[in-house]
């Protein structure tokens, strides 16, 4: 009944507009302010023929006033409770004072007393940090930074500083820049990111404890380090050479590393053989002092056979080694041959022998 009658939309215009009339009329014959009283009574007499209720025909002011102020006591009570979430803790404000920390779960408040805050405890925030700094060799260089951090104290996140996230940027910003001025441009833009990452982390670390900021950083990722777009033809042009040189320096490496084990092989076999040659050598001098001992003994004791032992060993060691023999005669004096026609000696002497019958042949024996 009641919302067919909101719905109709001259029940709502003669509704307002008898409100109205009645309030024009109050206005004109009545000087005094309005009696509340009246007011409240006049409201729950419409509300009641809105409802179909019976008509209302006494009313007693005391307790309407204390059914009124048990409605509100009833809606001040029941809007004080409220849920936290199991991410995120709740700070009480009482009068505007931090209070107490409130726990997951299903709590209550005295509103208008207390103020509700929450932050979320487990969530992993992010916070870029980008710009054009200057190097240690006096150039310049724009760097891209991305910080994670997460709260793990709300209490000093809220009241430690005016503006953690604010305070925890401007830390970012000091330590890239004072990192960045360590490091010239080259290593910067080739093999320093994980150096600059590392110390860029330490130094927010150091800037932010004595704060107390109620912030824990997770990571620190050193994104991208470029020149400026004016002089980036230049760097590229001199990061290729330096990738051709350090191309060049492990072909070199390579080449190296296989040919040094062969040398390094052959230098060992030349002094193994030296070693060898040289142990022979002082072993056989040895060997013939001591062989030379023995023969002085024997000299001394028989001299002539000695000597002769000797001029005949002599000769067999000297034509043992000769590939060519010499045949002694007064005709055929000079006839030279070698050891490969050792098998024709007889042959050539026969032929001697015919020429020259009366004639004598010695052939010498060789061993």
């Amino acid at each position: 009944m009641f919302l067919k009658n909101i719905l109709k939309k001259e029940y709502y215009y003669n509704f307002w507009n008898k409100n109205n009339q009645e309030w024009k009329k109050r206005n004109n014959y009545e000087q005094g302010p309005p009696n509340l009283d009246e007011i409240f009574i006049n409201f729950f007499k419409k509300v009641n023929r809105i409802f179909n209720f019976k008509p209302i025909k006494k009313f007693n002011n005391g307790k309407f006033l204390i059914l009124l102020i048990v409605v509100c006591i009833a809606i001040w009570f029941f809007s004080g409770f409220y849920t936290i979430k199991e991410a995120e803790r709740g700070l009480i404000l009482r009068l505007g004072k931090f209070d107490h920390i409130v726990y997951p779960g299903l709590n209550w408040k005295p509103t208008f007393i207390d103020k509700l805050i929450t932050i979320n405890v487990e969530s992993v925030k992010e916070l870029a940090a980008s710009g054009i700094m200057l190097t240690a060799d006096e150039n310049v260089v724009r760097v891209e930074m991305n910080v994670q951090y997460k709260i793990t104290n709300p209490k000093l996140y809220l009241f430690s500083v005016v503006n953690a996230d604010d305070s925890l940027k401007q830390a970012t910003d000091s330590a890239l820049r004072e990192v960045i001025g360590k490091y010239d441009m080259d290593r910067i833009l080739t093999e320093g990111r994980t150096l600059i990452r590392s110390d860029t982390y330490q130094s927010i670390e150091n800037t932010i404890r004595p704060y107390n900021m109620g912030i824990t950083l997770l990571d620190v990722n050193f994104q991208t380090a470029r020149p400026p777009e004016e002089v980036k033809e230049a760097f590229d042009d001199a990061i290729a050479a330096r990738e051709n040189e350090q191309q060049y320096i492990r072909e070199a490496e390579a080449y190296a590393n296989e040919v040094q084990p062969h040398a390094y092989g052959q230098a060992q076999r030349i002094l193994e053989e030296g070693r060898s040659y040289s142990i022979k050598k002082i072993l056989t001098a040895q060997g013939e002092v001591l062989r030379f001992n023995k023969l002085l003994l024997e000299y001394k004791l028989f001299p002539k056979i000695t000597k002769k032992r000797l001029y005949l060993d002599t000769l067999e060691k000297i034509f043992g080694n000769t590939k060519k023999i010499l045949l002694g005669n007064t005709n055929c004096s000079n006839i030279l041959l070698s050891l490969n026609k050792i098998f024709d000696i007889d042959h050539h002497m026969n032929n001697c022998k015919n020429s020259y019958p009366n004639n004598r042949i010695n052939k010498v024996n060789i061993k």
